[in-house]
This record gives C-alpha cells, structure tokens and sequence, in this order.
C-alpha cells in the first residue's frame, strides 16, 4: 500500500509541474504577443491560460484589462474583482480594482478596497486624499473627518485641513465645532494673523457677529492694512447696505499696499459690475482709478484695465491715450498698448507719431512685424520712399508661416508700390507675387499689378485675369473699372473697354483725383469714334 501512494503521490506531482510549465509558455507567450501590439492573440492565449491554471490571478488581471479596452465594463469588473481576490497582497490588482468601482460610481465599493491598501502601506498619503473624497461621495461625512484627522496626525495641522474640517461640522449643522476647529487653528499659531482672520470669518458665517468684529479690532489694531480682515468688513458692510462705510473700506483695500494686484482687479471688476447694474455712471469707478494710478505702479495690469473700461465707456481718446501711456511707462514690451496708441494716431493722420511708436517697438518687440509694418506706411504716406522700404525690408525677417496672412499680403503689397515709383520693376513685381502669395484675393495688389503690367504693356492676359477679379468683387469702384477697361484697351478689345470705362465715369468719387480716368476715357472714345 505504501508504494502505491507512493507512486499515486510521484504521478500527481509531475502532472501539476507539467501543468504549471505549460501554463507558463502560454502566458509568457500572451505577454510577447502583447508586447508586440498583437492584442488578437494575447487575448485568445490569456483565456487558454485560464482553461489550464482557473485560479491564476494575473491571467484575470490582463483579461480584465482587455475587457475593459473593449468598453466591457462588467466583464473588466468582474475579471479585476477575481484577480484581486486571488492575490489580495498584489498592489496593483487592489489599485486598478478601486479605479474600476470609482468609473463606475460605485464608492462605497471603493470604499473598504482602498482602506485595504492604506493598511498595508501607511506612506501612500494619496489613499487618504482619495478616502477623503470618497467618504464625502457616499455622504458619511463622520468618516471623512476621521480621514482629515489621519492626515492631520502625519502632516500636522494647517489651514487647509482644518477648513475642510470646518467645512463639514457646518454642512452637518454643528456651529459649534466649525468655530471651534478654526479657533483651535488660530490658537496653534498666534502670531500669523491670517489664521485668526480665517477664525473671525468662520465666527461671521456662522452668526457670531459680535465675536467677528471683536476679532477683526483686534487684527486692525496690530495691522491696520491687513488686507483680507479689510475685505471681510467690506463684505459684512455690504450686506447691511453700510454703503458709505462699505465704499470706504473698497478704497482703503485698493490703495493697500498689502493688498496684491489680482485682490485689486478682481475687486474693481466688481465695483464695475455693481456701477453697470447701478445705471453705469462711470464717475466713481474713475475715482477710483484716478487713485489707484497716482501710486507706484508694479505692473501695467491696471492701466490696461482702466483703458479698456474708458473705451467701454466711450471716453475721449485722448484721456484713454494719456492712461496707455502709463502702461507703456510701466511696460514697454507692452504691444497691445502701443498698437492701440498707433491706432489713434493713425486716426488722427499723426504718422510722425505712428513713426515714433513704432521706432520704440521695434527695440522692445523686435518679432512683431506689425510695428515694421506701420512704420512703413507711414513714412510711405510720408513721402519718405527709401525710410519706408527699409521698415518693409527689415520687417520680412520678422515674417513666419503662422504670421496674420493679411498684414503680410498687405506687407507685400505696399512694399511693391514703392519698389515700382522708384523704378525697381522687376523687385516690384516679385512682391506683388509675394503678396498674392499670401492672399489671392489682395485686390488692391490685384489692381496696381494688372495696371503696371499694362502701362508696360507686358502680360496682359494676365493683367486683364488678376484685373477681372477686382470688378468682380467690387463692380462699382471707378479705379478697378478704369484700370479693367484700359487693359481691354491695351489688348484691342475697344467695345468692351468703352463699357467699362463708362462705368468707371458713373462711380467717379468727386473727392479723389480722376484726370487719368477721364484721359483713359477720351482715348477710348477716340478708338470707338473711327471705328
């Protein structure tokens, strides 16, 4: 009997080690074949392994992953659910578990599955970050302040925890404790102020008025600036309706020098919004500005807020103009604001400006083609040919593939009517290009390129196409008629061009210069006359 259990005993062990070896090459098989991309066949392999070794955990685990690729959520579930309870130790089976409930929004699952993976490693402080959160998900909020205390007893106390703390004791109606945990905070550290503003806040918003402004006296008499008891008054005064004492408290906290500048913007953003829901009478709100920017400015944040609201409000230009220069003083690499000063003088035909403006930006902004540009223009407009031509020239360089196609076929454009009057032909025609490059539809390049070519009476079948584009587009602009009917006449197409020019007369803009126009059209009736 001996021997025979023996042998019984000898088969079965060989036949488990043949087993556990031929699941083995099935798996790592599946892993090469997963390694490879080749998700097909990892798949058929896993399940294989799985008719061979029902109790091997990561074969469930990999299959679960690729159920849950597959967008088999249940099934992913239910894979992840048997691997994690084969190997209960393995990290990453628990962890991807976890995930799996939280997708699906089933916490309390999550729940005891996290806990279970904090108990093993007490140094994943993230666990408790995500228990917190849990704990609040399924509203056991007793529990998520024990998770706050776990985490207290590690990092100490602090102002966030303590918040949340805070927070919750209100959400379940306990006043008492909510108070209580801020104190206690403010207590721990009672040099630091904000701690015991963060106490006379909480007192506030839990009823406890008079204990608030006993606190914040307190604080204003140590630090008559301190910035967020200031706030807090405001709000409080506000709520009553104190305006006067409310506007009071709105000044002092923006012209505080403890006060940073996002407290204050983002606190005359409210003081804009109140004057436009109030009537929009602009007055204070440039009171107020006024003030705050006759102090030391540290950046030109408000400036520019206060010039944006004074084109809101349609204020002068001038008086916009003297603020963005503020901002240019604080921050000259300020492009905005200089393209917006370059736009009023533009407007009021000042290119001596435009030029100066310019000039200055091209030091401060040295890639922004749009300074070479209107430099350009302007000393164009000017008359000053060769000046212009080195702005344009000097602005190319500045040119990228992901520079505004207009300005730069404009760019182009312009850079091409000056190549042309000063008799660089050739140079001014491979601008035009350059500029229809950028923009086919250019129609003001579209007309003086068709008009050259014909005056030299060069291409002008192209001249006439490129020509044809501009009537087109604008049938009743007298130039493109004109310079549309004096190509039909350069080509011998006498008939079309008297239509043409006919109607270059009828939209003749009395205000401009049209002798050539009227020239254009007595010779073209000469040609009809002897025909």
């Amino acid at each position: 009997m001996k021997k025979i259990g023996l042998s019984l005993l000898l088969l079965l062990s060989v036949t488990i080690g043949y087993g556990q070896r031929t699941y083995d090459e099935f798996f790592l098989e599946a892993m090469i074949q997963r390694q490879k991309g080749n998700n097909d066949a990892a798949f058929d392999l896993l399940r294989h392994c799985l008719e061979i070794n029902p109790d091997a955990p990561e074969a469930w685990y990999f299959l679960g992953q690729y159920y849950n690729a597959l967008k088999n959520t249940d099934k992913s579930l239910e894979y992840i659910k048997k691997a994690a309870s084969l190997d209960p130790d393995n990290e990453t089976y628990m962890e991807t578990l976890a995930q799996a409930y939280i997708r699906q929004q089933d916490f309390e699952a999550a729940i005891p599955v996290v806990e279970k993976i904090y108990a093993r490693d007490k140094e994943r402080e993230d666990l408790l970050e995500m228990l917190f959160q849990l704990y609040q998900q399924v509203d056991d909020l007793d529990n998520a302040v024990k998770v706050l205390d776990r985490i207290e007893a590690i990092d100490g106390k602090s102002e966030r925890l303590s918040m949340a703390k805070s927070e919750i004791y209100t959400r379940q109606g306990n006043k008492k404790a909510a108070i209580a945990e801020i104190k206690a905070l403010s207590e721990k550290y009672p040099n630091d102020f904000n701690y015991l503003a963060l106490y006379g806040e909480t007192l506030m918003m839990n009823g406890q008025l008079k204990k608030a402004l006993k606190v914040y006296n307190k604080i204003l008499k140590e630090e008559p600036d301190n910035n967020r008891v200031l706030m807090s008054l405001r709000t409080y005064h506000q709520a009553l309706n104190h305006s006067e004492i409310a506007d009071s408290l709105t000044e002092r906290v923006l012209l505080n020098k403890n006060a940073t500048m996002e407290e204050k913007i983002h606190l005359l953003r409210q003081e804009i919004s109140a004057s436009e829901n109030a009537g929009g009478d602009s007055t204070r709100v440039l009171q107020l500005f006024d003030k705050i920017l006759k102090q030391p400015q540290t950046d030109e944040n408000m400036a520019i807020l206060c010039a944006s609201y004074m084109n809101i409000k349609k204020m002068p230009k001038d008086s916009i103009g003297k603020v963005l220069e503020k901002a240019l003083a604080i921050a000259p690499d300020n492009s905005s604001a200089r393209l917006q000063l370059i736009g009023y003088a533009w407007e009021a035909d000042d290119m001596e400006r435009v030029i100066s403006l310019c000039q200055d930006a091209r030091q401060y902004n040295p890639d922004e083609m749009a300074f070479y540009y209107y430099q350009g223009v302007a000393f164009y407009r000017r008359d000053s040919l060769d000046a212009a031509l080195s702005a344009f020239k000097n602005g190319i360089d500045v040119i990228k593939e992901d520079s505004d196609p207009a300005i730069v076929s404009d760019f182009y454009a312009v850079m091409g009517d000056i190549l042309h009057q000063k008799g660089m032909v050739k140079e001014s025609y491979e601008a035009y290009d350059s500029c229809l490059q950028w923009k086919d539809d250019n129609m003001g390049c579209l007309n003086n390129y068709a008009y050259f070519l014909s005056e030299a009476g060069e291409q002008l079948n192209k001249a006439e196409q490129m020509s044809f584009k501009t009537i087109k587009a604008e049938p009743k602009n007298a130039t493109y008629l004109d310079t549309y009917a004096w190509i039909l006449y350069m080509l011998g197409r006498y008939s079309e061009a008297h239509i043409y020019i006919e109607q270059a007369l009828q939209n003749l803009d009395e205000n401009q210069d049209n002798s050539v126009i009227k020239e254009h059209a007595d010779k073209i009736k000469q040609k009809i006359d002897r025909q």
